[in-house]
């Protein structure tokens, strides 16, 4: 393997974690969108803001890592996409802010008015980002950055293979964030709210799984390479997948919501990874190899001491957070099932 396609490993390992991580968390909004009134969705909403409040800032540190990786190690492939996707990646990036700030406004509001807006608002931007993400990830896999840049900047992002991929990665995050959703309120100690979630995440797992079947035709037709790598040499990820997320549902049926969200994970992370290597050896989809765009040989090596360095640093402190999070809903769910 290259040293070029080392770092890119490295490099798409961070968006794989943003996916899951940063999935389950934007996926928050579209249960809180969908809630309900102040009264009948305020326990859905208290339960949202416990699930993320203490890793819903430790997520971005993916999305940088990603975005540093891809200007220090492939500067020309950043300034192709930064340059033909700055609307995209402009509208993603204001609904990560505009997120940040009205999550935090929403808990000191004054007025019921105020909390009802600051949360719209919320759950708007919550949708927004994946969305906008989606369509750049659609962008680039359809071949519609060209390597000098300045492609068209309207066309590169309104077009089949990006919209799809901005409702599959909004349905994605809804369904991974359910699923999460569902366990917490059964560790809380809350089996009505649990019921409650539990039908709606089974049907917005079957509504993404049946787009995401469905999006194979037209994916074919408007990004063939693309559609010609998903069906080849990355098809055993996508069976994975595909298995992974009929096991979540039925684990989500079963009540078996600790076991759920590792399948969930599995499920997500099969089908992102699988987007990498059905556009290798590709960083710009007919337009830029990864050797082609990979920096000085230095430049490469030492990304990959810094990313030893921050395997030792940041990723404990990381997993220690999420396991002070997480790691009790495991033990509380298998409990109350087997009790």
């Amino acid at each position: 393997m290259d040293l070029s396609d080392v770092v890119a490993t490295a490099m798409f390992t961070g968006v794989v974690l943003y996916g899951l991580f940063g999935g389950a968390d934007f996926g928050s909004g579209f249960w809180d969108l969908t809630a309900g009134g102040a009264r009948r969705g305020g326990r859905l909403r208290v339960l949202i803001d416990h699930s993320i409040g203490p890793v819903w800032e430790a997520n971005h540190v993916w999305l940088i890592y990603i975005l540093v990786f891809l200007w220090t190690a492939y500067p020309s492939a950043f300034a192709a996409i930064m340059t033909t996707l700055f609307v995209p990646m402009s509208l993603a990036l204001l609904g990560i802010v505009l997120r940040g700030a009205d999550f935090a406004f929403r808990k000191y509001s004054a007025t019921i008015a105020q909390a009802r807006l600051f949360g719209a608002l919320f759950a708007g931007a919550s949708l927004i980002t994946p969305f906008f993400f989606g369509t750049v990830v659609g962008a680039i896999a359809s071949g519609r950055v060209p390597a000098e840049g300045y492609g068209d900047r309207v066309g590169s992002w309104v077009n089949p293979t990006s919209f799809i991929g901005g409702v599959l990665a909004v349905g994605t995050c809804s369904f991974l964030a359910g699923v999460f959703l569902t366990a917490d309120a059964a560790r809380s100690g809350d089996p009505a709210l649990a019921e409650y979630l539990r039908p709606r995440t089974l049907a917005v797992g079957v509504v993404t799984g049946a787009l995401a079947i469905a999006a194979i035709a037209p994916i074919r037709r408007d990004a063939p390479t693309l559609g010609d790598g998903l069906l080849g040499r990355a098809l055993p990820l996508i069976v994975v997948s595909a298995a992974a997320g009929v096991s979540t549902l039925v684990l989500v049926y079963r009540r078996r919501f600790g076991w759920a969200r590792v399948s969930a994970l599995v499920a997500v992370a099969a089908i992102v990874i699988g987007w990498a290597v059905a556009q290798t050896p590709w960083m710009l989809v007919d337009e830029m190899l990864i050797a082609d765009a990979a920096g000085a040989r230095s430049t490469l090596v030492a990304l990959l001491v810094v990313v030893a360095l921050a395997a030792v640093t940041v990723l404990p402190a990381l997993a220690y957070l999420f396991w002070l999070t997480q790691t009790d809903a495991w033990s509380r769910d298998e409990t109350a099932h087997t009790g």
